[in-house]
């Protein structure tokens, strides 16, 4: 077995605000069965807390960062987790980063570098006894964690860390270097970023291997289009790059025994979705037949919403319907929210996130826009997929990777799963929407185009296959060193 500390601040499910928690919290037990004993650093937030009971206490810190802290280790929520008990850091209302206002937290530099100092600590053997083969970092939050094993008094751990957003980089002034617990040379070898201090720059720097979480969106962040300023050091560290798509969780998400859905189905029975399309209509007061697109998204530009925005009339025009589940830029809501008051019964709104809801959606809506500027890789047209809601993407990231456009040989040859466009513009997308449109006329081919997508694997045991192989590349193992395949 190898094994892995995976440092992470928030996993499925125990805590969630987007696709980093989905990947911290399938990915031990998808790692399992190729020989990886996978145990996750977590901070012990409120929702945290609640399903530590049980859980042992292993260290104490008199003063980290600040405050009395310790760490307490047990199994919750099918994950082995190592807690960060610190309610100086931790215990307050809002979200992992923002406060109930929706701002950072003024002092996320401290809570994310007092959980990367634990995991340094872990990593070393330095807190009861245990010392894993590798520090697995997830995005800038646990970025600094690789610089604390890089600069501690041992190099025997191997490092990785994986990029979910290039565009969230914890950013922070130079004054708060002093406090970090880094010897002076780290700053200039890593650490600092633009005058200041980066931490997921500084794990770039440091870690033995990167991985992105698909391999679109690795060539992509070499460039400066996709790059936010680090495309120079992810160049210089090409060589220790890799594009790992991210999977989904296959019992979680399966359209056969979704207890959301009023009509379960499978791929040969995907003609039964349109009981769960009545169940939509009633809950977004869509009258009428006609095509039914849907978005389930946060309502920001990098997820495209003004270019849905851009398109409804359009849509509207073609005999389709919209619904829309999300929350998010609130001019952007505005726009959505204008857009079902001109077309009342053929749009609909629901602000927020509802995860049942999202659900039956999936499992409903004939197909689902996903335009997005960049997308490292996208869960939402892989739920899609397995649901037979035909994805309509922007042709970025895992999007690229993930569905295959019904061009005219696609199509011809049976494969085809979504539709694709580019460039990213409102003009390409509603040409998509019509696109989809003209093929939702197709029954035959439409059909075919569903059961294609069901019967794609967007499990997670191809990508928990590569991430064991580079554990075991980075330890100098063969496979069968590790695994029990």
């Amino acid at each position: 077995m190898i094994d892995v500390l995976s440092v992470a601040s928030e996993a499925y499910p125990l805590i969630k605000t987007g696709g980093l928690a989905d990947v911290a919290g399938a990915l031990p037990g998808a790692l399992s069965p190729h020989g990886v004993l996978m145990r996750t650093l977590i901070p012990g937030y409120p929702a945290v807390m609640r399903e530590a009971e049980g859980a042992r206490v292993v260290h104490e810190f008199d003063d980290l960062f600040d405050g009395r802290a310790r760490l307490l280790a047990g199994r919750a929520a099918g994950l082995d987790l190592i807690i960060l008990d610190a309610p100086h850091l931790y215990d307050r209302p809002g979200n992992p980063y923002l406060d109930p206002t929706g701002r950072d937290w003024p002092d996320n530099w401290k809570r994310f570098a007092a959980l990367s100092w634990v995991a340094g600590k872990l990593a070393l053997g330095l807190i009861e006894g245990y010392q894993p083969q590798i520090v697995h970092a997830h995005d800038w939050t646990a970025g600094l964690a690789l610089a604390y094993v890089k600069y501690g008094p041992s190099d025997q751990v191997k490092t990785v860390l994986t990029v979910h957003n290039l565009v969230f980089q914890g950013h922070f002034s130079s004054d708060i270097f002093g406090r970090l617990d880094l010897p002076p040379h780290a700053y200039w070898e890593g650490v600092e970023y633009y005058g200041g201090v980066g931490y997921l720059k500084a794990g770039l720097a440091a870690a033995d291997a990167i991985t992105t979480v698909s391999p679109t969106y690795a060539r992509e962040i070499r460039s400066p289009a996709f790059g936010a300023g680090l495309e120079g050091l992810i160049n210089a560290r090409a060589g220790a790059l890799h594009g790992i798509t991210n999977g989904i969780d296959i019992q979680a998400w399966n359209p056969a025994t979704d207890p959301a859905l009023r009509q379960n189905y499978a791929s040969n029975t995907v003609h039964k979705r349109h009981i769960n399309k009545q169940s939509i209509a009633e809950r977004f007061g869509i009258v009428g037949d006609g095509m039914m697109f849907s978005v389930v998204s946060r309502i920001t530009d990098q997820k495209g919403i003004d270019l849905i925005a851009a398109n409804v009339d359009w849509l509207v025009s073609l005999g389709a319907t919209l619904v829309i589940l999300g929350s998010g830029d609130a001019m952007l809501e505005s726009a959505l929210l204008a857009a079902a008051a001109r077309h009342p019964g053929r749009v609909g709104m629901v602000r927020g996130y509802d995860e049942a809801l999202s659900h039956l959606i999936q499992g409903g809506a004939d197909a689902i826009l996903v335009p997005s500027r960049f997308e490292p890789c996208g869960l939402t047209q892989l739920y899609g997929l397995r649901y037979g809601c035909v994805p309509v993407v922007a042709r970025t990231g895992g999007l690229a990777d993930t569905v295959i456009d019904a061009n005219e040989a696609a199509v011809d040859a049976g494969v085809a799963t979504g539709v694709q466009f580019s460039p990213i513009t409102s003009e390409a997308l509603g040409e998509a929407i019509q696109r989809a449109v003209t093929l939702y006329g197709h029954e035959k081919v439409w059909r075919r185009m569903q059961r294609r997508g069901m019967k794609s694997d967007v499990s997670w045991d191809a990508s928990a296959r590569r991430y064991a192989d580079l554990y075991a590349s980075l330890l100098g193992l063969e496979r069968d060193d590790y695994s029990g395949d």
